[in-house]
């Protein structure tokens, strides 16, 4: 739990260019002010809302009706989906309960866009089937008007208290990849979410396909379900190179946004594992176990893992201060310092930074 007085609540901003901003970035996110997207508390805030509105039906057709635009909503809310997306679904042929992706694309009149695979959680994959499989909903489930389906979302909007305008379908979708990426969903994996062009993810070392993109996607969507870990820093790439020694093995992995990470494991801890190079694999680091300096060209460290980038939010409290640097991939790495500490470090929101952490630091996670 936060404390103190947060100085910043910022949205996801573009990046300097000199911290090597892709100029697709404002294309997939272009949410810098607050006033453009719900952060994660009216999130829950609205989808709570619509829960309880659907239930507090009496009568079964009142109910069924209103579980239709809660199942509206869920779609939009956890792919990221646009509303005539979701509106045109159909759902036996295009919703995969078994493997817990849904295809959009297939019934829109655009030759030009090709239909694409969003994977989501087993959780809401459950969910989604008990909703379709309901008594009440028998008849075209989506088939709803959607002039009707924007007066519903502002009216559990306001419901709220949040502004009429951020309950509109376009701002969930836009609040949804904001949400995914400060949560440090790899961005190639956000693109393919929203349904974007994506950069060539061919970086110096290895490459990754789509299929590679889907399983990391599944994996945070787990991930996100399930809440198993208390690691604030998650890093998504496959391994490039393993170097075993006596005892312990070094191994280095390739994130999507071509950035490397170095750890140290035992060589049992390989062998259970299974690692092999190019496998996709979890690197998780916890907050306190990330070091903060300020930014300059030349920076000496014994740190394996140190990567350049700009403070984008400070929260001070009482005995700990937390820093939020945004690295040049978009990745957000968190830290906590103790805050007689912060003071010596006199980094202030939009300073150049270091994030570095030792390779020992580092676990990793494999399904």
């Amino acid at each position: 739990m936060k404390t103190g007085k947060q100085v910043k609540k910022s949205g996801i901003g573009p990046l300097p260019l000199s911290m090597g901003e892709r100029s697709s970035h404002g294309r997939i996110i272009s949410a810098p002010d607050r006033d453009k997207f719900l952060d994660p508390v009216q999130l829950h805030q609205m989808e709570r809302s619509f829960r309880q509105w659907s239930e507090a039906a009496s009568r079964a057709d009142v109910r069924a009706a209103r579980r239709r635009i809660l199942l509206i909503f869920l779609l939009i809310r956890y792919t990221g989906a646009k509303l005539n997306e979701v509106l045109r679904l159909d759902p036996g042929r295009d919703i995969d309960f078994a493997n817990h992706f849904i295809i959009f694309g297939r019934r829109l009149d655009d030759p030009g866009r090709a239909p694409r695979k969003v994977q989501i959680s087993e959780s809401f994959s459950r969910e989604l089937r008990e909703l379709m499989n309901d008594p009440d909903q028998r008849r075209k489930t989506l088939s709803v008007d959607p002039g009707f389906i924007r007066r519903k979302f502002y009216e559990r909007a306001a419901a709220c208290g949040i502004p009429k305008h951020l309950g509109a379908p376009e701002v969930l979708r836009r609040s949804r990849g904001v949400e995914l990426m400060q949560n440090n969903m790899p961005l190639p994996a956000v693109q393919i979410l929203l349904g974007h062009s994506t950069p060539n993810l061919t970086t110096s070392h290895l490459s990754f396909s789509e299929e590679d993109i889907q399983h990391v996607t599944r994996l945070f969507m787990e991930k996100e379900s399930a809440r198993r870990t208390s690691a604030r820093n998650s890093f998504y790439g496959k391994i490039h190179t393993m170097q075993k020694g006596d005892i312990q093995t070094r191994v280095k992995l390739v994130t999507m946004g071509g950035q490397q990470i170095t750890t140290i494991i035992t060589n049992d801890s390989m062998k259970k594992l299974n690692l092999k190079r190019g496998q996709l694999i979890t690197a998780e680091v916890k907050a306190p176990w990330v070091i903060v300096q300020k930014g300059g060209d030349d920076r000496r460290s014994s740190a394996d893992n140190m990567f350049k980038g700009v403070v984008d939010t400070i929260t001070r409290g009482e005995l700990n201060t937390e820093y939020i640097v945004r690295i040049a991939d978009g990745t957000e790495v968190c830290s906590i310092v103790t805050t007689e500490s912060s003071r010596r470090l006199d980094l202030a929101e939009g300073d150049e930074a270091w994030v570095l952490f030792n390779s020992y630091s580092v676990v990793l996670l494999s399904e």
